[in-house]
């Protein structure tokens, strides 16, 4: 049974490259001439003619113009190759760039913990006349931790509130 390929990230992200390059250009008032010519000038051999077939979905186009495109715009190449209706705001794809960043920062920090408790608890499996003294140590430093965290947090909910209040709101 012949079945469609299912269109994957790659084929959306090169549709999302293809629209992204067209309003990215004539959002400067540049013609495909003069992205070429910018693009050439900055080391991405590319023809007009390239330009025009990779906008119109005619032609793929490389992880290296795809690098060339983005510096040429001044843009990340994460958000070359992301939804052009998200990177039309340029605010949300930096907290949406925040999110990502904080997440890989949970995931590397919750190896980190794994590790640590990991090797505390090999400690004490040879050590088990100091394992209840030891657990509530951790214990009551995690719950001190927790604690002020929370506490930061309403500070600055409290504070994000009234400064939200004071000004007007902005989303370019």
């Amino acid at each position: 049974m012949d079945e469609e390929p299912q269109q994957g990230v790659l084929i959306s992200g090169e549709e999302n490259v293809a629209v992204r390059i067209k309003l990215e250009r004539e959002a400067r008032g540049w013609s495909t001439n003069s992205l070429s010519d910018r693009l050439n000038e900055a080391g991405f051999d590319m023809n007009p003619s390239a330009v025009w077939r990779i906008e119109k979905r005619k032609r793929r186009i490389n992880v290296d113009e795809a690098i060339g495109f983005a510096e040429v715009f001044g843009i990340d190449l994460r958000n070359l190759v992301g939804p052009p209706q998200l990177a039309a705001k340029a605010r949300a794809m930096k907290l949406i760039d925040s999110v990502v960043d904080a997440f890989r920062e949970t995931q590397r920090a919750s190896a980190g913990f794994s590790k640590a408790r990991d090797a505390l608890d090999a400690y004490l499996a040879e050590h088990p006349d100091i394992r209840e003294e030891a657990e509530v140590m951790v214990s009551n430093a995690m719950a001190q931790v927790a604690s002020s965290h929370m506490l930061e947090r309403a500070d600055q909910s409290s504070g994000a509130y009234s400064a939200a209040e004071d000004s007007p709101s902005s989303d370019a």
